[in-house]
């Protein structure tokens, strides 16, 4: 058996087990404790904080530069759809199947395998393996806490379903919360200010305007009214209307930007939630980037968030599988597109690369 087969056996097992422990957001220690008794038995010292794991490369030096491998181990509630035991590892014509094997547990085995194989090498850089948790519900105990505990970080690789095609920019998120406030009145009577009607007025805004900046890889910013409350009865007129915009920022506007920008359009009083995640992009011409599209990969712009938002460095988001198996039923990754992502991140990540 040639060594990328053998990487790819054992990154397999790895992940039937975790799949076989239950790792949804805010619950993931079972994982955490499995990757850090699984990192500790090949002799390396494995932190911890919370549920966040990592390990530093044997030869560390803090006169280079740091390159981060991450993904996150959290998984999404499975949905009601499934047909099999979404915690069964099931191997069936190439396809493993169960709850996490796609998003992104392949990336968690494919990249530790790689650092597991780097890690002891004389390397021209540093490397970080960072397994994260509460990605997919942007929590605070995720990554966004361990990352004051690291080394600084040059440049990261996020792994999420990708394909093995590198996105060199991705998305942000903002969510805000708009409130119109009119007058009560009753509802037979020419009485009252409707604030259902002055928040109609905002809704269409948000609906129709397109920000002058678009992104050559992510597009224009996109804004989707996705929730709304209003009245108390039917012959009440509302004196207050809420609802909620879901906001993919691209990386020509902070989210603060572009809060404030609404702030001029709008006669509502708008309230953002949070400002933390934000887009992210890397330089076409950066040496990672330069690599992939010497190995046969295409830069892209992905729609979707990831700990990349947190990240206050330059990242890309590349792993195996499917972005359109995520979150779906009966999930699975292919053992052909591990073995694949293995070869792919060691051809990436020669001892030599100059960061």
């Amino acid at each position: 058996m040639n060594p990328s087969s053998t990487l790819t056996t054992e990154a397999v097992n790895l992940l039937k087990q975790m799949i076989a422990h239950p790792s949804t957001s805010r619950a993931e220690e079972a994982v955490a404790d499995l990757l850090q008794a699984y990192i500790e038995q090949q002799g390396l010292t494995a932190h911890r904080q919370g549920n966040n794991i990592w390990c530093l490369s044997t030869h560390f030096s803090a006169e280079r530069k740091t390159l981060l491998l991450n993904s996150h181990i959290d998984t999404i509630k499975p949905v009601a759809a499934w047909q099999r035991d979404p915690f069964s590892p099931t191997v069936e014509d190439g396809r493993l199947y169960g709850l996490g094997s796609n998003d992104a547990g392949a990336s968690v085995v494919s990249l530790l395998h790689v650092f597991l194989t780097l890690c002891r090498k004389e390397l021209s850089y540093n490397l970080v393996f960072l397994a994260s948790c509460e990605e997919e519900v942007s929590g605070k105990n995720g990554i966004e806490s361990v990352l004051p505990l690291l080394p600084p970080i040059t440049f990261a690789i996020v792994g999420e379903p990708t394909e093995m095609h590198p996105a060199i920019a991705e998305k942000g998120l903002m969510v805000i919360d708009v409130t119109a406030e009119g007058r009560s009145g009753h509802a037979a009577r020419n009485e009252g200010i409707n604030a259902i009607y002055l928040a109609m007025k905002d809704i269409e805004w948000f609906r129709t305007y397109r920000f002058p900046k678009e992104s050559p890889l992510l597009g224009p910013v996109k804004m989707t009214v996705t929730a709304i409350s209003a009245g108390t009865q039917h012959n009440v007129v509302p004196d207050r209307c809420t609802f909620t915009v879901d906001i993919r920022s691209n990386e020509c506007y902070t989210n603060e930007q572009l809060f404030e920008l609404i702030k001029t359009h709008i006669t509502s009083t708008p309230v953002a939630r949070s400002f933390r995640l934000c887009s992210s992009s890397c330089p076409t011409d950066h040496v990672l980037v330069r690599r992939a599209v010497e190995m046969g990969r295409k830069p892209f712009g992905s729609p979707t968030l990831s700990d990349q938002a947190l990240m206050r460095f330059p990242s890309l988001k590349m792993g195996p599988g499917k972005s359109e198996r995520s979150h779906t039923a009966d999930e699975f990754i292919l053992i052909s597109e591990i073995e694949e992502a293995i070869h792919l991140y060691l051809q990436l990540l020669t001892p030599t690369l100059n960061l």
